[in-house]
């Protein structure tokens, strides 16, 4: 039986981080055609190489606007178009108090987690609205979090970037509603991806760390990497047709509190 998205285009930054790769094998377990882009080159080959699909990749730093139409055209010139763009890539930053971040690093966030989306979807929209005119629906599905939903205390650039990923979202859901593309955003919160794992082992008492990630969470866990990656299909599904500029918080209960 042939998968929901036999024969699309997906395209996924951030490919190779937890949520991205995640998703690119789920997506080629569901019939996609890949597009993937992450920062190392040989470690996204050797990821694409890994995968049950047909691949095209392209290297490169999601702050900068060549990539994104780089991506854009890729995915025109191997696949003939693009169905579905997960725009993941995005960093995040040190637990620290507002006026303790250092400048340079929110300078990055920005550039990364608000201006990479931004470059993304200038170049995804005009794309995918072309193709709509033909019957070829497209869809946008943006990582953002449940920081860029209500404020985070001791992640205030972080989730003031988030919220700009929101933002756009809505804003491009409401534009491009009758023109085909649907656009909506994922927010998890704490999942155990790499970087999160990676920040646990570091702690002196890694249970008592992980407890206090989860804290607020009235669920009292982490999320698993696959439960948000069941999100992210659920939003690009084309059979989810009616659905629109929507954020959905796969929070374990945050935002309902």
């Amino acid at each position: 039986m042939a998968g929901r998205f036999a024969g699309k285009v997906v395209l996924i930054t951030g490919a190779t981080g937890g949520f991205g790769s995640a998703a690119a094998k789920r997506f080629a377990a569901e019939g996609a055609n890949l597009v993937l882009s992450d920062l190392k080159a040989e470690t996204l080959e050797a990821f694409a190489k890994s995968l049950s699909a047909e691949t095209a990749t392209l290297a490169g730093d999601i702050a900068d606007e060549a990539l994104s139409e780089g991506l854009a055209k890729l995915a025109q010139s191997r696949f003939g178009g693009l169905d579905v763009a997960v725009n993941n890539a995005g960093i995040a930053q040190n637990f620290v108090r507002f006026p303790l971040l250092p400048s340079d690093e929110a300078r990055r966030i920005i550039d990364i987690d608000v201006m990479g989306v931004f470059y993304a979807m200038k170049h995804q929209l005009p794309l995918m609205e072309r193709q709509a005119r033909e019957g070829r629906k497209g869809a946008i599905v943006n990582i953002a979090s449940v920081a860029g939903i209500a404020g985070a205390p001791r992640l205030a650039v972080y989730s003031a970037a988030k919220h700009a990923v929101v933002g756009f979202t809505r804003s491009a859901a409401a534009e491009y509603a009758t023109k085909g593309v649907r656009v909506n955003a994922v927010c998890p919160s704490f999942a155990r991806t790499e970087m999160v794992n990676a920040t646990l082992r570091l702690a002196p008492d890694r249970a008592a760390a992980e407890t206090e990630l989860a804290r607020g969470v009235p669920m009292k866990r982490l999320a698993e990497v696959d439960e948000i990656v069941e999100v992210i299909l659920f939003a690009a599904d084309p059979a989810n047709s009616f659905m629109t500029g929507q954020t959905l918080a796969a929070d374990g209960g945050i935002t309902a509190i």
